[in-house]
């Protein structure tokens, strides 16, 4: 069988099935975990997934075992398997730090970048604006991490970079958990087109003030987002 023939949603239940089956369902849920899909704090509906991967319960509750393992799912008796909830305290201290490397980054980036790094970074939101327009919310997340790790890069302070790296990786559940809002989803691709053009004006001023108040209003998102479905955490 030729999978690449199969829609989307059919080649992913057949590669489910197929080797080492468990582990893809794990590798399947962790991204649904770290994607906002299955929400911090929710009961799991193991029937419903079962369902949806056309799969049986046993490899089902494998997978969640490793993720339970991994610290990405809790398991109590007589109530399950849950996500597990996200620590608001500690997400915020990050978003703090995160602010203000933002900031710093505007101000280098806008220095260093060069034409052909600018080139790159316009096209990476041409193409968020095409996945807002398809409603592509994940693949729009994934490509709006690069384009701001892009421009932490072309600051061209390495230890900024693995700063900021390091950092995000620790939120991308929180944020993911909040990317599902309607509403912020327009406002911040409108943000990104002005951080945008004030790099591509090398304004350096405008383009930290930019970068630290988007990050500041993806923070109030994250944090009101957590307060409403991040179980009692």
């Amino acid at each position: 069988m030729d999978l690449k023939s199969l829609p989307a949603d059919t080649r992913k239940r057949v590669s489910l099935r197929g080797t080492g089956m468990y582990a893809a369902i794990a590798e399947r849920l962790r991204e649904m975990i770290l994607e906002g899909e299955l929400p911090p704090g929710g009961r799991i509906d193991e029937k419903a997934l079962c369902e949806r991967f056309d799969i049986s319960r046993t490899p089902l509750r494998e997978a969640l075992k490793t993720l339970v393992t991994e610290g990405y799912v809790t398991h109590r008796q007589h109530m399950g398997f849950q996500v597990a909830p996200i620590n608001k305290a500690e997400i915020a201290a990050i978003f703090e730090v995160l602010h203000g490397l933002e900031e710093t980054a505007g101000r280098l980036a806008a220095q260093r970048i060069d034409d052909k790094q600018m080139k790159v970074l316009m096209e990476r939101h041409r193409t968020m604006e095409t996945y807002h327009r398809d409603g592509k919310r994940t693949a729009y997340y994934r490509a709006n991490q690069k384009v701001h790790q892009q421009i932490v890069d072309v600051a061209g302070n390495p230890v900024l970079s693995d700063m900021y790296a390091s950092l995000m990786s620790k939120i991308h559940r929180a944020r993911g958990a909040a990317n599902a809002d309607v509403l912020r989803w327009a406002e911040s691709l409108g943000e990104h087109s002005e951080i945008l053009d004030a790099l591509s004006r090398r304004d350096g001023a405008c383009l930290a003030r930019l970068l630290r108040e988007h990050s500041e209003h993806t923070a109030a998102e994250v944090m009101k987002v957590l307060e409403t479905t991040n179980g009692n955490e």
